[in-house]
């Protein structure tokens, strides 16, 4: 095996579920196969599980509610969460290596993610105790209060993307107000969140708090949302999938996060700082082979400096390098041979288009799923490629006029996840940010270095609900007013 492959040094048996605190075989008996997609060679295997492996796991689930986890004061919980985000930090770059294998992304991307994961459970698990209720002042003789409780059993599904941070802002945020989670893991990406949970119990997490369950979508991830007993349910992936598990939790009436793309655009204006915004304007676009719900891949430019904006990312575009995840360049591999064909299919429909710029390959092999990073320019806002969510190291560049312009183009998809703004007219910065249609709008930045306490999610086919902060912790509490009457 070359150190381009690597080896990917497994301490845990991923043909295993962890359920109610313990490994075993899926009840099927099946497994998955597992690819490296920076080689395209099959590296492994995953369980294979489906509907009586969940139902075992909620069972657990509950379990744990009627147990030591559902008893376990806030504080507590927070300890546990601090002392598993340490833990974490100490085997981050066995994670990062991991990830990088499973996912294709560059080492120092998979890095990042590792240590964003610590940082998630290190929030929660700082904010576990500080998640309080309120009095509300009512009639004479009354006292009313408010508390905030577990849901109970919360479901999770997690996409191919980004396990680890996604596992940190959802599974971290309801474990430290008291729910007990399933988690199902995507069937192209689960290695970390297996890793994840073993390192969980090894911080002493109890029995049945968290429990792992690969497998396909269509088996594991329908009967997790369709189960009677899961009480809440938190889901990021695409649009279609989104409405399924949408649909299927309403036969219960039960709460559903949704996180679930978007088409985020930077709004440049002729007053941008140019050199400032630059680094911004690309690496938003092409982080993670543009596999990014939040990826910038509409760039909005004033007229006034269209061409030298144009002219700056074509040449930031023609240094980008595509490799193998462990080759650490600036841009890996998408996720599996049926994503690169995706892309591929948006790439010939933008035949039409000016190529600006693109990357170049650097030693790729043959079998990994490639696509060099590609950057259009003069892009009507109607055109497929400026409209629909692509999933690709792929954006466009479209002109505008004047701010009423850029607006309107802003909000002329069906997303609204991330945007940002980039001018230093105060009014301006104003305006704008509360005229566009976005969960998030970032303001001379894009990201703001991830931010695990920034609220987010979207509007319109981005979603709805909010994940990160005390939001998340929000979500996954139900509100219950306790009216005392006392004369």
């Amino acid at each position: 095996m070359s150190d381009l492959e690597g080896d990917l040094n497994l301490w845990f048996d991923p043909a295993k579920c962890l359920i109610g605190g313990v490994w075993c075989a899926p009840a099927g008996g099946q497994i998955l196969p597992l690819y490296n997609p920076s080689t395209g060679a099959q590296i492994g295997a995953i369980a294979r599980g489906g509907s009586a492996d969940i139902d075992a796991a909620v069972a657990a689930a509950e379990a744990s509610q009627a147990g030591a986890w559902g008893r376990m004061p806030a504080a507590e919980r927070g300890r546990l969460l601090l002392k598993l985000s340490a833990m974490v930090l100490s085997r981050a770059e066995d994670l990062a290596r991991i990830e990088a294998m499973d996912v294709g992304k560059p080492l120092k991307q998979a890095r990042a993610d590792a240590v964003a994961l610590a940082r998630y459970l290190e929030f929660y698990g700082g904010a576990a105790d500080k998640l309080h209720g309120a009095t509300i002042p009512y009639l004479e003789g009354y006292t009313v209060y408010t508390l905030r409780e577990a849901h109970g059993v919360t479901g999770h599904i997690v996409p191919w993307n980004y396990p680890m941070q996604i596992i940190g802002r959802s599974v971290g945020a309801a474990l430290a107000t008291g729910n007990s989670c399933v988690l199902k893991p995507a069937e192209d990406a689960c290695l970390t969140a297996l890793a994840f949970a073993d390192i969980a119990l090894q911080a002493g997490l109890p029995a049945g708090a968290l429990n792992v369950v690969p497998g396909l979508g269509a088996e594991a991830g329908a009967a997790l949302t369709a189960h009677a007993r899961v009480n809440h349910i938190s889901f990021t992936g695409s649009v279609g999938v989104g409405q399924m598990v949408q649909r299927a939790a309403a036969d219960h009436i039960v709460p559903v996060t949704l996180e679930l793309g978007g088409k985020s655009p930077q709004l440049m204006f002729e007053d941008a700082d140019l050199d400032a915004a630059l680094p911004f304007l690309v690496n938003a676009g092409i982080q993670n082979a543009g596999q990014t719900c939040s990826a910038s891949s509409r760039i909005l430019v004033q007229r006034g400096v269209y061409d030298e904006v144009t002219a700056r990312m074509a040449d930031a575009y023609g240094k980008l390098r595509v490799g193998p995840a462990l080759a650490d360049l600036d841009v890996g591999p998408l996720i599996s041979a049926r994503q690169k064909a995706t892309v591929e299919g948006f790439l010939a429909r933008g035949a039409d288009l000016e190529v600006a710029a693109r990357g170049s390959l650097q030693d790729a092999p043959e079998g990994g799923n490639y696509i060099c990073p590609t950057l259009f320019c003069g892009v009507d806002p109607a055109h497929v490629l400026a409209r629909d969510e692509i999933f690709g190291p792929v954006q466009v560049i479209i002109p505008f006029e004047d701010e009423a312009e850029a607006l309107s183009i802003a909000n002329g998809t069906d997303y609204g996840l991330v945007a940002s703004l980039w001018t230093r007219d105060g009014a301006r910065q104003m305006r704008a940010a509360k005229a566009i249609r976005a969960g998030q709008v970032f303001i001379n930045n894009y990201g703001a270095g991830g931010g695990v306490e920034l609220p987010f999610g979207g509007a319109g086919k981005s979603g709805h609900g909010r994940e990160k902060g005390f939001e998340a912790m929000y979500g996954f509490t139900a509100l219950k007013t306790v009216a005392a009457y006392h004369g």
